[in-house]
């Protein structure tokens, strides 16, 4: 999925509603994991739904000081009501606001980051040998980059890329489709709480009945530096 049709296609809000299909939601997370500006979209939206939900699950004092009305606006149109709205958008608008003026610099930075070339440390774990193991030296919230080669099958529709974490854990999963798995991936891996040890990459097959089968793993070893 290209920006110019996520924006069209108001993928950011349908997606936070649930309201797109399997495919197009796989597509759009595939999307703004590259994006930065779809990423803040959903960041933002996302903090306004839970504050929402917070300050609409506090106790109204002027509705509970007034007689009910005979005919009762639907849940979710209560916060419309003056009495309510009113006070509930100007705290959001607050906490919101305040979250943004904190956060400016680091976003600002972070775009900027984006749109500067880097020199990114890197790792191919194309054709590794099993008795050298790679090793990659990385800043703390420094990105790296992996390289890697997918065993595609034609019984598989599509794969997934996995990150595991020296305690066995799942860090991430990563859709692929059939198409991109034809090419060498180039992987950015974010470092953010991330710790020096050993990792491994796991590519697993996803079959037409959705079953997912471990096809191949390959072992890495991280060093941050502080």
């Amino acid at each position: 999925m290209q920006h110019a049709e996520a924006v069209r296609f108001m993928a950011s809000e349908k997606y936070l509603m649930n309201e797109l299909t399997p495919e197009l939601r796989e597509e759009f997370e595939e999307h703004f994991f590259s994006c930065a500006e779809c990423a803040l979209d959903v960041g933002a939206a996302a903090a306004f739904i839970d504050h929402s939900k917070i300050a609409l699950s506090q106790p109204d004092p002027v509705v509970a000081a007034k007689p009910v009305p005979v005919r009762q606006p639907a849940p979710w149109l209560a916060w419309l009501r003056p009495a309510i709205a009113v006070p509930i958008m100007a705290l959001l608008l607050a906490v919101i606001g305040y979250q943004h003026f904190s956060g400016v610099t680091n976003t600002t930075q972070e775009v900027a980051d984006l749109r500067t070339p880097q020199i990114l440390p890197s790792a191919s774990l194309v054709s590794v040998r099993s008795d050298r193991v790679p090793v990659i030296t990385a800043g703390a919230n420094q990105p790296f980059l992996l390289f890697v080669d997918v065993p595609a099958e034609e019984r598989f529709t599509s794969y997934s890329c996995e990150l595991d974490s020296p305690a066995g854990q799942t860090v991430w999963s990563l859709p692929v489709s059939a198409d991109a798995a034809k090419n060498t991936l180039s992987l950015q891996v974010p470092t953010n709480s991330a710790a020096s040890g050993a990792y491994n990459l796991v590519v697993k097959g996803i079959a037409a009945d959705k079953s997912a089968i471990q096809i191949a793993r390959y072992p890495f070893q991280l060093q941050i530096q502080k």
